[in-house]
């Protein structure tokens, strides 16, 4: 089993392009269009994808992140987690303060121009019990 893709209402479909590939150059754009719902594109690989969808109509998000119900972020397994830090970092993404560093694992969170939260994780590890202990 894997995630094939997730669908995402984004305010704007060039920022969250461009921080996605910011974020994984491998990612392109694998088709996009309009439709009744508005405008949508698909950013990823052959495999696995983030459907973005533009949202149609602006306006402030009542909800608090970790507070109310909701998708909150999104983490991606990657091999190079500081090499990706540095891409975001140097592009001028804000990284969160919740990036850990554990004996298995690295953690970096950063939030794109939306002020969405992505994690990228890199596993020191192969070993569940290590990756999964918290």
């Amino acid at each position: 089993m894997y995630l094939e893709h997730a669908n995402l209402t984004v305010p704007d479909i060039e920022a969250a392009t461009r921080f996605l590939q910011t974020a994984f150059p491998e990612f392109r754009i694998r088709g996009g269009g309009d439709r009744t719902a508005g405008r949508w594109q698909h950013v990823g690989t052959d495999v696995t994808y983030l459907a973005l969808q533009q949202q149609t109509e602006h306006r402030a998000d009542p909800r608090t992140p970790y507070v109310h119900d909701g998708v909150h972020h999104l983490g991606f397994v990657v091999d190079d987690v500081e090499s990706l830090a540095q891409r975001l970092t140097q592009a001028g993404y804000r990284e969160n303060e919740l990036s850990e560093q554990h004996p298995a694992r690295i953690r970096r969170y950063f939030f794109d121009n939306a002020g969405m939260e992505w994690e990228f994780v890199q596993y020191l590890s192969d070993d569940p019990a290590q990756r999964n202990a918290y």
